[in-house]
């Protein structure tokens, strides 16, 4: 058996371009992965694939993105070929932070490795894509500019270690409600925009910004009261995280995310979680 953890990731930036004529849309966005993680064991037995999920929060089955990703490792396999997967969930669900496509991106790995089936980096990638727009990046397991619908990753290596503050409110919000209301035309040629400096902890606050935030924030008005909340408690800046419902606040220091998290679970807003960059 091997056990992995499964992290969760932030958009510190995330302009969305325009929609394409696959109905995906282009996208530029900065993405980092924290510390908060759901734990995953994977254990080769029986045929196919067995998979549980501890307290219900995610399918068991083909509706479960990391299913469906031991599912294209195995079809590689001999037949007789199977594995039982366990995913411990504390990453919030629906929230914003990529727990699925995490869970699928540390599936594919993993497997890749157990199952000997030596796949490179940059084929898992493309597998990844075929699952969700954000498996790509949890596989090349480095902070990215992302582009395209998010499979084109480059490199960022100057940004700060950073403190966050996490508050997910505790529903679920639908991420094609989020694009579709954001009513973009259709993208006819390449469109160029350069993402702002990252390279210190002033960058980070003052370059913050999201597109689907303000369509997120019109339909829940309570984020814009956790925004506020997470500024009142000495964040640099704050955002929300994807199409939501997760806002993060940034913190000069670990002492200062504590003190922040303190607060804000005594304020019984959400669930609220602090991590780090990695």
């Amino acid at each position: 058996m091997i056990v992995r953890q499964s992290p969760a990731k932030v958009n510190l930036f995330l302009r969305v371009l325009g929609k394409r004529s696959d109905g995906y849309h282009d996208i530029l966005s900065l993405m980092q992965r924290i510390n908060l993680y759901d734990e995953m064991s994977f254990d080769l037995k029986g045929n196919g694939i067995k998979m549980t999920c501890p307290g219900g929060l995610v399918p068991e089955n083909k509706n479960n993105i990391a299913y469906r990703a031991a599912e294209a490792v195995l079809s590689n396999v001999p037949r007789h070929s199977g594995v039982e997967i366990t995913i411990n969930k504390k990453i919030p669900v629906a929230a914003g932070l990529g727990g699925g496509s995490s869970n699928a991106a540390t599936t594919l790995v993993t497997l890749n490795e157990m199952m000997g089936t030596r796949y490179n980096t940059k084929k898992l990638m493309q597998m990844g894509a075929k699952l969700g727009a954000d498996v790509p990046f949890f596989v090349f397991e480095k902070t990215s500019l992302a582009s395209g619908i998010g499979d084109r990753l480059k490199p960022v290596k100057d940004v700060p270690t950073l403190w966050f503050v996490l508050v997910n409110p505790g529903f679920e919000v639908s991420t094609g409600d989020i694009y579709e209301n954001l009513k973009l035309g259709l993208t006819k040629e390449p469109i160029k925009y350069r993402i702002p400096r990252f390279v210190t902890m002033s960058h980070v606050a003052k370059g913050l910004y999201n597109d689907l935030e303000k369509v997120s924030l019109r339909f829940y008005p309570v984020l814009s009261d956790i925004k506020e909340l997470l500024t009142a408690n000495g964040a640099l800046g704050s955002l929300m995280s994807g199409s939501g419902p997760t806002v993060f606040g940034i913190f000069r220091s670990e002492a200062d995310a504590k003190r922040a998290e303190c607060n804000l679970k005594e304020a019984r807003i959400g669930s609220v979680f602090r991590a780090c960059s990695i």
